[in-house]
């Protein structure tokens, strides 16, 4: 059984490995579902918690647009601004629903998706590498935050009545507490800024419109 030194040494090597998709990776060409979920399949594997699991299929790409997450194909082909977008709703669907998602994109769809009336002249693609850009000091946060939890996390249980075994787990358990509670709040924190931007914007589409509490798939 793997120490819990062992166990952070491990989740700080994954996090190491872990890249995004870089804008110059996706065909500047349009492409059709297969290529599509094909291509996440390809650059996003690294990013599943199991090897058979998918990373898009089909039905989600179509079940993205039912609820108008992502533009609907133009002629059954996919755009590269499909992609970004798409990349973006893969990082988002493990944490929110349908409904803040489409509150949160409603703005950029509109204004910055190709083809939209929007006049900005700011693509989707210079909006993508901007926020990617904090990701490198964003990873450096992240893992200095969780080393700070896990010493924290070693720190407790030291006197209690229990065998070395049973405190290693329980030091182990404070740990995956410390992250759950970090993810709890920081999902209540996009959720209230969904709900305030919610209440600013324009109502959405009726079409396609999933129940509030709709995980996305």
């Amino acid at each position: 059984m793997k120490t819990n030194e062992e166990r952070l040494k491990a989740l700080m090597d994954c996090l190491d490995g872990l890249t995004h998709v870089k804008p110059e990776q996706i065909p500047d060409i349009d492409l059709y579902m297969d290529q599509v979920t094909t291509f996440m399949e390809e650059h996003l594997k690294d990013t599943r918690r199991y090897p058979e699991d998918k990373v898009l299929t089909k039905t989600m790409i179509n079940n993205y647009a039912k609820n108008n997450l992502l533009p609907p194909p133009v002629k059954k082909k996919y755009s590269k601004d499909h992609m970004l977008m798409l990349i973006f709703i893969y990082y988002f669907k493990s944490v929110l629903a349908f409904n803040d998602i489409e509150t949160l994109f409603a703005p950029i769809t509109s204004r910055h998706f190709s083809g939209s009336t929007g006049t900005s002249k700011l693509s989707l693609e210079d909006i993508y590498r901007e926020v990617f850009t904090l990701e490198d000091g964003e990873m450096k946060n992240l893992k200095a935050d969780a080393a700070a939890k896990f010493e924290r996390a070693m720190e407790t249980f030291k006197d209690a009545p229990v065998t070395g075994e049973e405190r290693d787990y329980l030091q182990l358990f404070s740990f995956i507490c410390e992250l759950s509670f970090d993810v709890y709040l920081k999902k209540q924190m996009i959720e209230m800024l969904a709900d305030e931007l919610k209440a600013e914007l324009p109502a959405p589409r009726q079409k396609g419109k999933a129940p509030k509490n709709t995980p996305a798939v």
